[in-house]
């Protein structure tokens, strides 16, 4: 990884990660501007994941010191050379996967998998062109899942950055480009929920909630949700969930079955533990299908009865990204979300200022939280 050369940076707060063992700190870091194809974005309001809590707790690897924060909005400040759908005042939510609109899986209409924005992630702490706008501590940084969104402004690829609509609230479009277009873009994209159908939503957290709400616009007639927590229970009874399954200490397949008893039509593992998605597939009836949201620790395997799902027809599918189009997708559910279908407010536990991500990063491991905001005050 490299800089970019002959560039005179400027200084933003940002939330690093300076490896294992080590706390999340705030502290100022060196920002380049942006190259060709990218544009800066100061940043209004960041969502805070599981994704940036698999990288505190070890549990995928990534180069550090890297600046976390992988959802977000915001307002582009500045524009690089050949940048032509975006000028600064745009109003922004940042997606994760920076689509190239050149790759295999670009041109069959599948930018969730783009093959370079996957060869990115997989290189680590870089942007599309293998180099980072960042330095921390006078030596190169690393831009997290091309966002960076935990400082006061990032710099990303053109494609990274999707315009919406400027009536649009800020800090709750930041929950769009990740949490909301994972979960409804689940229902809707990966799995294909059809009206009248049954669903289950295992983790009532910012993905499952999306789950459930992407389940209510599709129109099935059962959502269950299940968690080991009354209180998203209740939030999810709210979002449209008919049924609840309090998890904590009792059979989840059981307990899904008593309320279904030919099984489900679909189960979506919001969370991704290999229990979880055991759980999922053994619950699906004729048919079904089981889709994998959540993401689990590197390495972890699940088990499954191949011939049962074989003389079931049933189905086992991976969603990455809600198999978003990022530029289709995202405008689409803000303007769901300023029609009233989608509910964001409810999924919000907190708002709490940059200066917080740690303690932030924290609650949402103890599991008792839902969705909470920095806000980053860059976009304001």
């Amino acid at each position: 990884m490299t800089a970019v050369a002959g560039r005179t940076g400027s200084r933003v707060r940002a939330a690093v990660f300076h490896g294992a063992g080590r706390p999340v700190q705030v502290i100022e870091v060196e920002l380049a501007p942006p190259g060709p194809g990218e544009v800066e974005v100061a940043i209004a309001a960041a969502g805070v994941c599981h994704s940036d809590l698999h990288i505190v707790l070890g549990d995928w690897p990534h180069p550090a010191p890297v600046v976390l924060g992988h959802e977000g909005s915001g307002i582009v400040t500045a524009t690089g050379a050949g940048v032509t759908s975006l000028s600064p005042g745009d109003h922004v939510v940042l997606s994760w996967v920076p689509a190239c609109g050149r790759c295999r899986y670009c041109r069959r209409g599948r930018p969730a998998q783009c093959q370079l924005a996957a060869e990115v992630v997989a290189a680590g702490g870089v942007l599309l062109d293998g180099t980072s706008r960042l330095r921390i501590g006078g030596e190169p940084g690393y831009h997290y899942l091309g966002v960076s969104s935990f400082a006061e402004r990032a710099v990303v690829p053109e494609s990274g950055a999707v315009r919406v609509r400027e009536d649009a609230p800020l800090e709750l479009a930041a929950l769009v480009g990740c949490a909301v277009a994972t979960g409804v873009g689940a229902v809707r994209n990966t799995a294909g929920v059809y009206p009248g159908a049954t669903v289950a939503v295992i983790g009532c957290g910012g993905v499952g909630l999306s789950c459930v709400q992407g389940a209510r616009l599709a129109g099935a007639s059962r959502i269950v949700a299940v968690d080991v927590v009354a209180g998203k229970l209740i939030v999810a009874r709210r979002l449209g969930a008919t049924d609840i399954v309090h998890a904590d200490g009792r059979p989840v397949v059981a307990a899904l079955r008593a309320l279904v008893p030919e099984g489900l039509d679909f189960v979506f593992d919001a969370i991704g533990k290999v229990e979880t998605t055991e759980q999922a597939i053994a619950a699906l009836g004729l048919g079904g299908s089981a889709v994998v949201v959540g993401l689990p620790p590197a390495g972890r395997q699940a088990r499954f009865d191949p011939l049962a799902l074989a003389e079931a027809d049933q189905r086992i599918l991976g969603c990455n990204y809600g198999s978003i189009t990022p530029q289709r997708d995202i405008p689409r559910l803000v303007d769901e979300v300023m029609s009233g279908d989608l509910d964001l407010e409810s999924m919000v536990s907190a708002r709490r200022p940059l200066a917080e991500a740690a303690e932030a990063l924290a609650d949402l491991s103890s599991g008792r939280v839902l969705r909470q905001l920095l806000i980053c005050a860059g976009g304001s």
